[in-house]
């Protein structure tokens, strides 16, 4: 078994573990609120496979994707203004300290004064909460790119365009990559929460409609589906950055094998030993040849004289 099928494994037995722990425990216990899990898998079958894919999943998965695509897109472009530019980052960082500290679901009737009960206050919303994550992971990674690359880059007149691509981004995609794994789980956690006010479909409507009319097992497929969108997604987009960054993961010894074992080194009392073993060369020159030896190593330091004095005058 490689190692791959057997990490594979490993992440698989512990959900396992629990669903038989829960099946176990839900069988016995008779919980109007925790019912058993056959009972649940076969609602979650009725339900998702495939009635309510396109009237409540699709909707929110278009949201989600909606309101994240511009999350990216907002923080990238801004964050590579802010990063390169010190005298905009300082005096934009009050207002977007003052944003970061708004809670997301706080705006939400703001969004439905401004947008209306439709998509685009539910995107908002998402954008509002997703957004920052990346924002300020693409300010920090452009503030991280070498300055001597930078610098050399201007000494040759490489153009803005040609530097931002070439190097400002490509330094700076590890980072962006790390700010944009955050803002996924936001994105889904905001998808619910704006579903769940003034809307009349979606994952978040679904759930909180189920809650409302006590229909429990409905209720937990509702929950299950969003916990397996969510791992889903996440692996996708760790698929998407190993392949975007497999530069980056290659120099850092996490994608490609080891180099092979290092070289033994000889330890102290070894090279100790091979000292004293090694025979020392006798010298036959006599006290006749010392002199001359002398005046020849005199003769290039005199003339290595005159010409760092020459060098020194050009």
């Amino acid at each position: 078994m490689n190692r791959r099928a057997l990490g594979f494994l490993l992440e698989l037995a512990l959900p396992a573990a629990l669903l038989v722990g829960y099946g176990l425990w839900a069988a016995q216990a008779q919980s109007f609120y925790f019912p058993p899990l056959g009972e649940i898998l076969q609602y979650f079958r009725e339900l998702w496979l495939f009635e309510r894919v396109g009237s409540d999943l699709v909707p929110s998965l278009l949201r989600m994707s909606a309101g994240y695509l511009a999350s990216v897109a907002v923080g990238v472009a801004l964050g590579l203004v802010l990063g390169m530019s010190r005298m905009l980052r300082t005096a934009a960082e009050p207002v977007v300290e003052f944003l970061r500290a708004l809670p997301a679901p706080a705006l939400i009737p703001f969004s439905l004064l401004l947008f209306g009960s439709g998509d685009s206050s539910k995107i908002f919303v998402i954008v509002l909460g997703a957004v920052w994550p990346i924002l300020l992971n693409t300010i920090d990674g452009v503030r991280g790119v070498d300055a001597q690359q930078l610098d050399m880059a201007r000494a040759y007149h490489i153009p803005l365009g040609a530097r931002v691509l070439r190097i400002i981004l490509p330094g700076a995609a590890p980072r962006i990559f790390a700010g944009m794994r955050t803002s996924l789980a936001i994105a889904i956690i905001l998808m619910v929460v704006s579903e769940m006010v003034a809307s009349s479909n979606g994952l978040g409507y679904f759930v909180l409609e189920q809650q409302r009319s006590f229909a429990i097992p409905e209720m937990w497929t509702g929950i299950i589906l969003l916990g397996v969108l969510g791992y889903v997604l996440n692996w996708l987009f760790q698929r998407l950055e190993r392949r975007v960054l497999a530069w980056h993961f290659g120099l850092k010894g996490l994608s490609s094998p080891a180099a092979g074992p290092a070289r033994r080194t000889k330890s102290p009392k070894a090279a100790a030993g091979t000292a004293r073993s090694a025979p020392v060369p006798q010298t036959t020159e006599t006290t006749e040849t010392a002199p001359a030896a002398a005046t020849a190593a005199q003769r290039p330091a005199r003339s290595a004289t005159r010409s760092s004095s020459s060098d020194g005058e050009v």
